[in-house]
Formats: C-alpha cells, structure tokens, sequence
C-alpha cells in the first residue's frame, strides 16, 4: 500500500493483517486533508476510563523516502473536543529511520469513559518537511532583544 504526499511516496505496511477488510486501511477524509486518518486496530473496545492511558496500535508501520521528513501522528480534532482525548506525547513524532507500528498513546482527559472500538479513527499523520541543521558548538550566542527570557518574558 503506498499513499502520495505532493508526489512524495510513503510506504505503508500492514503489520494486522486485518487493515483494509475487516479494519480501514489509512486514508484522508477529504480531497483537502492534511492528515492521513488512522484506525485503532485493536481486537476488541477498549474502555478508556478519566485520567488512563492506554496505547492504541495502529495496525501499520511507514517508512519515510528521506531524512528530510517527519512524520507527526495528531489526535483528531473531534475526540479533543468532544470527549478529552489526546496523545499522552501530544505529538508522536516519527523518524525516518523508525519502521516500526505507529502506536497511539492515548489519554482521557475528559469526565467520562470513552470507549474506542476496532476501526475508529483516532488519529491522523501529516508528513512535513524539516531542517536537518548541522550541529556547531561556540562559546557565545548573538545578543537578541529577548535574549535567554523565558516563559512569560514577552508579556501576557
């Protein structure tokens, strides 16, 4: 299985064999989707109860052509809203060295228990481009009118 990203090709693995019968495979929602849907391909609902974390499997593995792409694996903006579920990462990043399954680690931060069947869609992965900059250590780092002001240091 192979999906295109603006002429780029990512290669998609099933590793449950179940992906694409009995489980959807990966796909956009629409033509103007950022993010590629993936399902929880787990065997059977998993109750996740207020404050729990659990890790959804995914049911695929990618491999990214180059080193200059990531992977990010979101939640989908639905379940945030309505329900408190969120990664417990926030954003699972994936290399392009990493061919394992994506795992979804999950967590409820809503009032009740959300229950996740086999074949929902909880998550969706966006392939960005990134700088891979060459590391030089010195000793000093140019003046800013910020310079090192942490959190809070630019007003509100």
């Amino acid at each position: 299985m192979i999906a295109t990203f603006g002429g780029i090709k990512l290669k998609v693995k099933k590793v449950n064999p179940e992906i694409g019968s009995s489980l959807p495979a990966p796909a956009y929602a629409t033509p103007g989707s950022a993010g590629l849907d993936l399902c929880a391909a787990v065997p059977e609902p998993v109750t996740v109860a207020p404050g729990q974390r659990v890790r959804i499997p995914t049911g695929i593995a990618v491999q990214l052509p180059a080193r200059g792409l990531v992977g990010l694996v979101f939640v989908r903006s639905g379940l945030a809203a309505r329900h408190g579920l969120s990664l417990v990462n926030a954003v699972g990043v994936i290399d392009a060295d990493y061919t394992g399954e994506i795992i979804c680690p999950v967590i409820n931060h809503g009032h009740e228990p959300l229950t996740i069947h086999p074949g929902d869609r909880i998550a969706q992965l966006v392939c960005l481009p990134i700088a891979v900059p060459e590391i030089e250590y010195v000793d000093e780092l140019a003046e800013t009118d910020r310079g090192s002001g942490g959190f809070g240091s630019t007003g509100r």
